[in-house]
């Protein structure tokens, strides 16, 4: 019977991600729920099928986070199936496994099992846990009446879920709440000093591409590519002169291309950019 721990886990991930628990929360959590007392319940048979079941999770995953660093899976596909699959079957495995030890059944492949399915969901849980203290919001920017607007990049978010425009009034006010110290960032140089300034920080960033530099129009764009999902977030800084002539102004906003909350990201993009920015030289 242990056989079926797997194919379990296999067919309880694709009922998960596709009745999506953000919109079918009891149903999607009630397959997990049923096929988590099955996982229990078959593990006691033999640890090796809980080891056989965390390789098809790490296998999910591993498919999700290539699919997505490559381009060769649809968002959809990568992130619900692929990495969403695969956390709920390595979630199973976590289950089929301390239910296999407990018994004593093959406790060698039933500690390795619970100790690698453990580690395998600590990014997950962690990114789970921190899509609970931060808005569902991806567009940030310091100034919310007038964030920059994309230029150069609008044609590399052709075809991205989140569109170049700014999110609007709603995303401003949950902004406002969640990141209440973003703000433009006042000098006291010439545009042209500031904008220097501004585009050496730009070029000190890590994981930043500059996309484009434009210095008579104090704009500067760029791309973030994160590190273990290859995730492109865009950036676009505007520098003017400040509205009382005593200097400049610069406006930073960051935006994700895909995905409804960026876990905080551009809020903390854009912080170490300002902090990078007020050391700079």
């Amino acid at each position: 019977m242990g056989f079926l721990v797997p194919i379990l886990a296999a067919a309880a991930a694709y009922g998960v991600v596709y009745f999506n628990p953000a919109q079918n929360a009891p149903l999607a959590f009630g397959i997990w729920g049923v096929a988590g007392l099955a996982a229990l319940w078959l593990g006691r048979s033999s640890g090796r099928w809980a080891l056989m079941t965390l390789v098809l999770a790490a296998v999910a995953l591993g498919v999700g986070v290539a699919g997505i660093r490559t381009g060769q899976l649809p968002t959809f596909a990568a992130l619900g199936l692929g990495i969403g699959g695969g956390v709920v079957i390595g979630s199973l495995a976590l289950l089929a496994g301390l239910s296999a030890l407990f018994a004593g059944r093959d406790k060698l492949a039933a500690g390795v099992t619970v100790l690698a399915a453990a580690a395998l969901l600590v990014v997950p849980v962690q990114y789970i846990l921190k899509s609970r203290t931060v808005p569902p919001i991806h567009d940030i920017t310091t100034n919310t009446d007038d964030p920059p607007a994309f230029v150069a990049i609008v044609k590399l978010r052709e075809g991205a879920p989140n569109k170049p425009d700014y999110a609007g009034a709603e995303t401003a006010e949950l902004q406002k709440k969640a990141y209440p110290d973003l703000a433009p960032v006042t000098m006291a140089l010439s545009p042209e000093a500031a904008f220097d300034k501004a585009l050496t920080a730009a070029q000190a960033m890590p994981d930043w591409q500059i996309v484009e530099e434009v210095k008579a129009e104090g704009r500067i764009e760029a791309t973030a590519t994160t590190a273990i999902m290859g995730f492109k977030d865009d950036i676009v800084i505007r520098v003017r002169a400040a509205p009382d002539g005593s200097g400049s102004t610069i406006d930073i906003r960051s935006k994700s291309r895909v995905g409804r909350s960026d876990m905080g990201a551009n809020a903390e993009r854009i912080r170490a950019y300002v902090a990078k920015l007020k050391t700079s030289a």
